[in-house]
């Protein structure tokens, strides 16, 4: 996709417009091609150069733009996994509210065509990036159709949301600002009371198992989510681990770079994390 058409793809939504919320996922791989490949074997996606450069690509399903994936894990010299974005008003702003309150900004910010983005980590270590710029108004995390929702695995859910609220302005004056809410033991984002995300405690950060340690989880909903394990198999990943919460089944997932992410049954969870 050329600059052009993102940007129009992009609409003339911005960062400004949804403070402190979900705004992207991207996964930092190692090969381009390879990660398209599999994730193209196994959700489905179609995928088209973005503004951003050859090392990137943005991921599309039935249309609508799903992720990004960019090969700059070896350049950037940071680890293979999948990022959610935050949306922020000045990127400079919040990176300096990330180091104030023990945060690392390992990245950035960088200038892009559209944008300027940082990679960043919390207190305990999961890592997540913040972005100032252009939206895509076709991506929202939260609501029953989206392409992807998120949860904060983390050691304490209610610190966790001091920070992030910090540092996002959530539960700020901003106009168009997320709010946080509190429900079983979690914390609970939103906006204009659609649920965005969740955070919830018990991460363990020297845990041995990945899977329980601090880190943001990307969830993408599935039609079938049999056949679709049995597509991460084929395609040499690994399945982590399969489970059954309240909103329905979900599994763990690693793909063959070793970036990890969950699969959920949208016909089981609907809402995802939550509507």
């Amino acid at each position: 996709m050329d600059k052009k058409r993102f940007a129009h793809a992009a609409g003339t939504a911005s960062s400004a417009d949804m403070l402190g919320a979900p705004c992207w996922v991207s996964l930092m791989a190692r090969d381009l091609r390879a990660s398209q490949d599999f994730y193209g074997a196994v959700l489905g996606w179609k995928f088209r150069r973005a503004a951003l450069g050859d090392e990137f690509s943005v991921a599309f399903a039935d249309g609508t733009p799903v992720a990004g994936i960019g090969a700059l894990a070896p350049r950037l010299q940071v680890a293979v996994a999948w990022t959610p974005y935050f949306a922020v008003a000045d990127a400079d702003v919040a990176a300096s509210r990330i180091r104030e309150r023990s945060g690392t900004v390992a990245v950035g910010p960088l200038a892009f065509s559209l944008g300027r983005g940082a990679l960043a980590a919390d207190r305990d270590g999961a890592v997540f990036g913040i972005w100032e710029g252009a939206l895509l108004p076709d991506w929202q995390s939260g609501h029953k159709d989206a392409p992807a929702w998120l949860l904060l695995r983390t050691r304490d859910a209610f610190d966790a949301a001091i920070f992030y609220g910090e540092v996002l302005d959530w539960a700020g004056d901003s106009p168009g600002g997320c709010d946080v809410s509190y429900e079983n033991d979690e914390v609970v984002l939103l906006s204009n009371g659609h649920v965005l995300a969740r955070l919830n405690s018990g991460a363990v950060e020297a845990a041995p198992d990945p899977l329980v340690r601090p880190r943001w989880d990307v969830h993408f909903p599935v039609a079938d989510l049999d056949a679709t394990t049995r597509a991460v198999r084929d395609q040499g990943g690994t399945v982590m681990a399969e489970r059954l919460t309240r909103e329905g089944r979900e599994a763990a997932v690693r793909d063959p770079d070793g970036a990890l992410f969950t699969l959920t049954s949208r016909t089981e969870t609907g809402s995802g994390a939550g509507s």
